[in-house]
């Protein structure tokens, strides 16, 4: 840690409670094996191991599993280990649960007896459909530090650890195939604008054929800080804080290196041949989406955002079918990473503001209620795409500056930057768009001017005619 002082004040805080965390861990391996046996249809509560609020480093009992991030051979890098199952619980080297938001999910499924939680997962028959790399980039510790870029083939790696040592090693990463329909897709497909070729666009009614894949966080937290411009141990701090203490090991364990956060991850879809997305010589279209429940799925016209995803998907389909690849990566980062509920409360705010929504103000609301514009901080983003072993793009169907510095930042050229058409605008958008316009997206067009921005106006509740 970079700054044990303030550490140390911390750790002064809680060090009296260590001696009988020492006792109570001698005592957990023993529980553990009671607690295994007992049915969950019979709990016995005398037999519940003890709660350990914390653990430190050098206690009895306790050897995590060293990690080397960045390392070319993933047993020298070293899996990651998050389980409290008996035969992992000692050499655990990560915090948190996997998961990421649905590990509280699996925390009630435990507490109804609806699972055992110390069951293992069996991984059979779930390898990727797809290789994905090793590629030069997994190699540097400061390229890849918020998703493990061996998660999706531990089984394999890490067979020998799984299988003979009966470690609970669980996949980050899960790679499949699928077939896709999406309502505008199909209806370009019908108008006869997108040709059927039998690979990507597979059927006349416009079914498409994609690979797509999941991936949970998992940060390494000197990259992490270090990406972000703080010191670890400010890092450490906030995230235990401002969780409400949820993460003590945060504080109290400065060996362990890997959080796994209790947030959403991402999703990956590729369109063509996904053995091209490494390859710098064939055209690379990409789409990078954040969340946005209410466009994305249930059609408001308040956002450019459904479609923009949807001409994100169409282009890179064209792209495909001129013999490239087109990538669409959706990261869960509701509302700007603000969350559903201030998005919501910011609409409230906006609609019912005096002289009505306009464009000048369109940031103003959001920091009024939040604090700040946007929380999305996109330094973490490229990291999908450096696990993906992408070194170009040709196409970036985005007008972001921030999508586009954090890409080109992390070493990433970007040849052509493509807006969304005006045709497509949805008819309560154009306050968001020129707003963002104004402060710096990308656009082919004019700069609105502060004069512009105050007679941009989106509609009333009650307007059905704007």
């Amino acid at each position: 840690m970079s700054d044990p002082t303030a550490l140390s004040q911390i750790l002064d805080a809680i060090n009296a409670l260590k001696l009988q965390q020492d006792e109570l861990l001698k005592k957990t391996e023993p529980t553990w094996r009671k607690f295994r046996g007992r049915s969950l249809q019979t709990p016995n509560r005398s037999m519940s191991p003890p709660i350990i609020l914390t653990t430190y480093p050098g206690q009895v009992g306790i050897a995590p599993i060293p990690i080397t991030w960045g390392a070319e051979d993933p047993q020298v890098r070293g899996p990651i280990v998050a389980s409290r199952n008996p035969a992992s619980l000692k050499q655990r080297n990560a915090i948190g649960a996997h998961g990421g938001a649905y590990s509280i999910y699996r925390a009630l499924a435990v507490a109804i007896k609806e699972l055992d939680p110390v069951r293992k997962p069996d991984l059979h028959n779930t390898e990727p459909v797809v290789d994905i790399g090793p590629h030069p980039s997994w190699f540097d510790p400061d390229r890849i530090v918020s998703l493990d870029p061996w998660g999706h083939i531990v089984s394999s790696v890490f067979r020998e650890r799984i299988e003979g040592e009966s470690m609970d090693v669980r996949p980050t990463i899960a790679i499949t195939k699928a077939h896709m329909s999406v309502a505008e897709i199909e209806a370009t497909v019908r108008a006869g604008k997108l040709p059927v070729d039998g690979r990507v666009v597979l059927t006349p009614e416009g079914q498409l054929f994609v690979t797509k894949g999941a991936v949970e966080p998992v940060w390494y937290l000197p990259g992490i800080a270090k990406r972000f411009g703080v010191d670890e141990t400010t890092l450490r701090r906030a995230l235990f804080e401002d969780t409400g203490g949820s993460f003590p090991e945060l504080i109290t364990r400065p060996d362990l290196k890997i959080f796994l956060p209790p947030i959403g991850g991402l999703s990956i879809y590729i369109f063509g041949n996904p053995d091209l997305i490494s390859d710098p010589t064939k055209e690379l279209t990409v789409r990078v989406h954040d969340e946005c429940n209410g466009s994305d799925v249930f059609g408001s016209d308040i956002c450019t955002c459904r479609p923009y995803l949807i001409y994100g998907i169409e282009e890179c389909v064209r792209t495909a079918q001129r013999g490239g690849v087109g990538l669409c990566v959706y990261f869960r980062k509701e509302g700007r990473a603000l969350g559903e509920v201030t998005k919501y409360l910011v609409y409230n705010a906006r609609k019912r503001a005096e002289g009505g929504d306009t464009a000048a103000s369109y940031f103003a609301r959001t920091e009024n209620i939040a604090g700040v514009k946007d929380m999305r901080f996109q330094a973490t983003m490229p990291d999908v795409l450096h696990w993906l072993g992408i070194t170009k793009i040709d196409n970036m169907i985005s007008m972001s500056n921030m999508k586009y510095d954090a890409i080109v930042n992390s070493g990433i050229k970007i040849l052509n930057r493509v807006p969304i058409p005006d045709g497509l605008l949805p008819p309560d958008s154009r306050v968001e768009i020129d707003a963002k316009i104004a402060a710096g997206y990308f656009t082919n067009g004019a700069i609105p001017t502060e004069l512009a921005l105050e007679n941009v106006k989106g509609r009333t509740w009650d307007d059905i005619q704007h």
